[in-house]
C-alpha cells in the first residue's frame, strides 16, 4: 500500500522560505515520476512541480522561486519555496504516478499540507 505523507506547511510572512517534504512508503520515489501540487482557497488543483525522467519541471509562476528535489536514501520528495507570495497560499499535494512512463496521471496523492503567506 502506498502513503504520501507531506509535511512542512504553515504560515509565513511574504518573502519568507518554506520547506516541504513528502516521505513515501510503498513506491520508490526515484522509480517513478512525481510532483508537487496545490489548490488555492476557492481555486481548482494545479501542477507546481515536478521530476520526470530526472528533467525538473516548473509553473511559470514558481520558476526561480521554487526548487523540486529528492533524497533518494531517504524516499523523501522536497518542495524548497523561497521569496513567498500571498498568491501561494494554498494546500499543497505530493504526487507520484504508479509506473515509471509518464502518462500525465499521477496514481498516488497525499493528504496535502496547508501553506499560508500573510502580506
Amino acid at each position: 500500500q502506498v502513503h504520501l505523507v507531506e509535511s512542512g506547511g504553515g504560515l509565513m510572512q511574504a518573502g519568507g522560505s518554506l520547506r516541504l517534504a513528502c516521505l513515501a512508503s510503498g513506491v520508490t520515489l526515484s522509480d517513478v515520476p512525481t510532483a508537487w501540487y496545490r489548490r488555492p482557497p476557492g481555486n481548482v488543483e494545479h501542477f507546481v512541480a515536478g521530476i520526470i525522467n530526472d528533467n525538473r519541471h516548473y509553473r511559470d509562476s514558481v520558476k526561480g522561486r521554487f526548487t523540486i528535489s529528492r533524497d533518494d536514501t531517504k524516499n523523501v520528495l522536497y518542495l524548497q519555496m523561497d521569496d513567498l507570495r500571498p498568491e501561494d497560499t494554498a494546500v499543497y499535494y505530493c504526487a507520484a504516478a504508479n509506473s515509471r512512463t509518464y502518462t500525465g496521471v499521477f496514481a498516488y496523492k497525499g493528504q496535502g499540507t496547508q501553506v499560508t503567506v500573510a502580506s
